[in-house]
Order: structure tokens, then C-alpha cells, then sequence
């Protein structure tokens, strides 16, 4: 698979027709093969560059322009259908081959078990990595109904690859009393709030390299119902943008970043997607230096 073809679809807003000379690259990953209640995720990566037409191309929160930006929105992956653990093999390799060529990558999810190859290659050209977790699920299970390749799984194979003091999540709320007591345990663990905590973590990590993934589900279902495995009590979209742009103004280097379980099938109203398009304009303006 050529790096800048993985599918000729629909764009995000105002993508540059140049691989070659972007230094982000868009990608999505389709894949919902695992997931424990609702699928349909596979389809957000389209929604969300659909819901990008309606953006400006202007942030204020920022004071930058997506047209002053270079990056490339290369489609969806082309994956094996059903087959979880081969997928996971063709992100991964994309991703690797993206970092080869000195791109920032954008993934858009899918369910969050694509997160993991990403932090594995990730994890292998930046030994120093921290992951930014923000999520309304802990992810911490090693196995979910007896399979370990599971959207339930991903932080605890990455903190088991990495050493759980190099993981920060925020916002979670929602996991198994085991999980729950693991996080306390072995990661930076912070349940429920995430602009306040991530203040407070944010100078602790210096100048490191850093990858964030967001689950869509961290919203409360009110800010957005377009996900699988939604679940009351979340934050609202201004303080999900905060955190955002807390993180890009801080001294962390981002080198990647993802946005995972938008369903769009469960939201009419198109609201989850149009949110998730916001927040990747604000991460690729933010993020990418």
C-alpha cells in the first residue's frame, strides 16, 4: 500500500494534495470488529471528514489557519474485514512507514483497540514515550470474554509495554473494580476530571515525547450520543477543546495523535462528528509544530 493512497475518498478540509510535502498526515483506520456493545465506529472516520466542511478555517482559539498548515489526508486503510490481529498489523506497519518519512500522524477510529499498534510504533521510535489517555473507559482489561484483542485492552497492553507510570489517563469513569484498582496502582490515574489534573501532570512530563488518544466517549452522551459505549457523567466539548489546547501550549512534544469510537449511525443530529471534526482541526493546529 503506497503511504499517500490508502483509499481515494472524501478528505478532511482543505488537505493538500502532496504527500510528499506535509508534515501531517490524516489517516483512518475503519475497524469495529471488537467492540463489547454498539458497532459502527468503522464508519466514523468518513463522518468526520464529511463534518469538516462546515468548519472554519480559522481557530481563535489558537490564532493559526489550517491554511497556513501542510498535511495530507490519505483516506481509510484498507482492512481485512473481521480479521482484528491483521489489522492491527496493517496500521501498524502504516504508521511505521509514516514516522520513517518524518510525518506527524492523525488517526481517526475506529474503535480504540487501533489505538495499540500505533503506540507500539510510536513507542519504538520514541523509547521516552508518554501516552496521553483520555477516555470515559479505563481500557485496562488484558482480556474481555476470554479475547485479549479487544477495544477494552489497548492501555493495558501499552502500559505493559511501557510502564504504566508512563501513561496519563483522564476522565475515566467507567471499568471493572479490578481495572480500576490497576490504574491506581501502576498508572497515572485520573478518574472522572481532566482539565484540572491534566494542569496539574502536564509540567511533569517536560519536554518528552508524547502521543495522545481521546475517546470520543470521554463527552457526556448529551455533548455526544455518536459512540458505542456511551456513558453518562461526561465532560462537555469546551472543557475536551481545553484540554486540547492545554496540552499543545505546554512544553510536551506531541509527536501523534488519534480520535477513536465516533458511531455516527447513533446520532441524527450529526453533533459527535462535527465535534471530532473541531478537535482535529485544534490538534492539528495545536499538536503539529
Amino acid at each position: 500500500m503506497k503511504l499517500d493512497q490508502a483509499y481515494s475518498g472524501n478528505v478532511f478540509i482543505c488537505s493538500s494534495e502532496s504527500y510528499e510535502d506535509a508534515k501531517a498526515v490524516i489517516y483512518g483506520m475503519p475497524m469495529d470488529y471488537t467492540v463489547s456493545y454498539r458497532p459502527g465506529s468503522r464508519f466514523g472516520p468518513a463522518r468526520i471528514r464529511q463534518a469538516s466542511v462546515g468548519l472554519e478555517e480559522y481557530s481563535p482559539y489558537l490564532d493559526k489557519s489550517i491554511l497556513d498548515e501542510t498535511y495530507f489526508d490519505a483516506g481509510d486503510l484498507l482492512l481485512p474485514f473481521g480479521n482484528a490481529a491483521r489489522s492491527l498489523d496493517v496500521i501498524g506497519d502504516y504508521v511505521r512507514g509514516l514516522l520513517k518519512d518524518g510525518k506527524f500522524p492523525i488517526g481517526l477510529g475506529g474503535e480504540h483497540l487501533v489505538s495499540w499498534p500505533v503506540i507500539q510504533a510510536m513507542y519504538e521510535q520514541y523509547p521516552d514515550l508518554a501516552v496521553i489517555h483520555i477516555d470515559a473507559h479505563a481500557d485496562l482489561r488484558d482480556q474481555y470474554e476470554g479475547e485479549p484483542l479487544s477495544h477494552s485492552t489497548p492501555i493495558r497492553k501499552a502500559a505493559e509495554l511501557m510502564g504504566g507510570k508512563n501513561i496519563y489517563q483522564f476522565g475515566i469513569r467507567s471499568g471493572s473494580k479490578e481495572e480500576f484498582l490497576y490504574g491506581r496502582q501502576n498508572i497515572n490515574f485520573h478518574p472522572f476530571e481532566v482539565a484540572v489534573p491534566l494542569k496539574t501532570e502536564l509540567p511533569k512530563m517536560g519536554s518528552r515525547p508524547v502521543y495522545v488518544t481521546i475517546d470520543i466517549d470521554v463527552l457526556d452522551p448529551s455533548c455526544a450520543p455518536g459512540t458505542g459505549t456511551a456513558e453518562a457523567g461526561g465532560i462537555t466539548s469546551k472543557e475536551l477543546l481545553q484540554a486540547v489546547h492545554l496540552i499543545a501550549r505546554s512544553d510536551v512534544n506531541v509527536v501523534g495523535c488519534d480520535l477513536v469510537e465516533v458511531a455516527p449511525i447513533y446520532d441524527p443530529t450529526e453533533q459527535t462528528q462535527i465535534v471530532a471534526a473541531k478537535l482535529i482541526r485544534e490538534m492539528l493546529l495545536g499538536f503539529v509544530k
